[in-house]
């Protein structure tokens, strides 16, 4: 039977040569359409398609062009902000970061190597806000993604944090990747009880931030920093401690909320409310006694409170 098809085949590319040539031209051009399309749509989602694992960016994608054609533009032709502008943080610490920021910065005009940073403390302390403002000082596009997010992904997770970097490559500003709660997927292999699954992600990250990048930059934040495989603590340049404000610090938060959440819109806008007289400065040093052991973010909601009370009054 096998010969016999054989004998067709080639009497037929006997008689109709012509037409078994076009034929063939024809199923090798829909091949290379069809190769083509899937190598143009996996550039497209690696450069414009945010991964799944990434929750916030600051990065401009196709679709937002589109639909925001003005606000895209503001964004583009705005200037570095500074890094510190509405982050309250110890006289040290604001120092080292301020480092950390001219640095950073430094490093994205000469086109050099970014320093990786892992910053360490309780949660609320500015970590993440701090992250976002470094990125925007120098002119990096920012990525937030939370290692809570992987475990759950099971077998994806190895093809999802590829997805991360293939994307943060290309980058033309560079990119400042923020990973929150880095300390769930990091974890210790040698002695923490990790699925095969998220070892294997984990393995995936290792094997892509093996070396210091051009491209991207890394953050690592974590309550619990001693828990990192000692792969991750290879690849940190920069260590930094967020505690919880002193008594200084928790001041100029309650007086930064108190202007923005009370005083703000009490007497901006058409309708303005009577403020009873008091000595407002000494009512924060009051307030700011009583907060000892609360974080930034806690001080924050507080704000929001007193303006949720005025608005009920």
């Amino acid at each position: 039977v096998s010969v016999i098809i054989v004998l067709v085949c080639v009497c037929v590319c006997v008689r109709f040569p012509l037409q078994v040539a076009g034929l063939t031209l024809l199923a090798v051009g829909v091949y290379s359409a069809r190769n083509a399309t899937g190598v143009a749509g996996r550039y497209i989602e690696a450069r414009l398609g945010k991964p799944s694992l990434v929750r916030e960016t600051s990065r401009i994608t196709v679709a937002e062009a589109i639909k925001h054609p003005v606000k895209t533009a503001k964004r583009l032709r705005s200037r570095p902000q500074d890094a510190l502008e509405g982050v309250v943080l110890s006289p040290a610490l604001e120092e080292r970061v301020r480092d950390i920021a001219i640095t950073t910065r430094n490093t994205r005009q000469n086109k050099g190597l970014y320093r990786n940073i892992l910053m360490y403390g309780p949660p609320g302390t500015g970590k993440t806000l701090f992250a976002k403002k470094l990125a925007l000082h120098s002119g990096m596009d920012y990525a937030i993604m939370t290692g809570g997010d992987v475990a759950p992904m099971g077998r994806d997770g190895v093809t999802a944090m590829h997805k991360v970097f293939d994307w943060a490559s290309t980058s033309r500003r560079g990119l400042l990747l923020f990973v929150d709660e880095a300390d769930a997927f990091l974890r210790k292999r040698a002695t923490e009880k990790i699925s095969e699954d998220l070892r294997a992600t984990l393995n995936a990250f290792l094997y892509r931030t093996g070396e210091q990048s051009n491209k991207f930059m890394l953050v690592l934040a974590s309550n619990q920093p001693e828990q990192f495989d000692w792969a991750i603590n290879d690849r940190i340049d920069e260590i930094v401690n967020f505690g919880l404000p002193g008594l200084e610090e928790r001041e100029r938060l309650v007086r930064l909320y108190f202007d923005k959440f009370v005083l703000g819109p009490a007497t901006a806008g058409r309708q303005r409310l009577k403020l009873a007289q008091f000595d407002y400065g000494q009512k924060c040093s009051d307030i700011a006694k009583r907060t000892e052991g609360m974080s930034g973010r806690e001080i924050s909601k507080l704000g929001v409170a007193w303006q949720v009370s005025r608005e009920d009054h």
